[in-house]
């Protein structure tokens, strides 16, 4: 299990994803498909060539999911027991088929549960950045983290 406990998330913490990902017209056309969007702005490349783009954007809601998708290996894997949000989601610049993705996460805060003694909260901040550096997408999200389990006694039951 890589994902990091409620303990080691302490504020100011930085998290560099493992791999970068090059989205490909593929994925943008298969998330606007099950999620049936048909934003043409997406899907169309003769519409999206009269766009101050020039051609089609991936769907944010896709950037959003694979920048948070590529955190969890080095931050949450096995180690989160719910998403409790999201906020001050942006993107402020686009994202195309063919750009190749970075994640860095750092952790905004971390404080003990109120009403779960086995697991605090953590905010975190998510960032990506394509090939050239650009930020493409940010967003905050607060999750109930895991606290590490207490450590046995040589030969006590699990």
């Amino acid at each position: 299990m890589p994902g990091l406990y409620f303990e080691e998330l302490t504020e100011g913490r930085v998290i560099d994803a493992d791999w970068r990902r090059t989205v490909t017209e593929a994925d943008n056309v298969l998330f606007c498909g099950m999620t049936m969007n048909v934003q043409r702005l997406h899907l169309d490349a003769e519409f999206a060539k009269a766009t101050e783009f020039g051609r089609p954007l991936v769907n944010s809601l896709f950037t959003l999911g694979l920048m948070i998708g590529m955190s969890v290996h080095n931050t949450t894997d096995g180690t989160t027991i719910a998403n409790l949000g999201m906020r001050e989601v942006r993107f402020p610049a686009p994202v195309f088929a063919g750009d190749t993705l970075r994640v860095s996460t750092v952790v905004l805060s971390a404080r003990a549960s109120r009403s779960r003694p086995d697991a605090g909260v953590v905010t975190f901040r998510h960032e990506a950045f394509n090939q050239g550096g650009e930020l493409v997408a940010t967003c905050e999200r607060a999750a109930l983290m895991r606290r590490r389990p207490p450590e046995r006694s040589a030969g006590t039951a699990p």
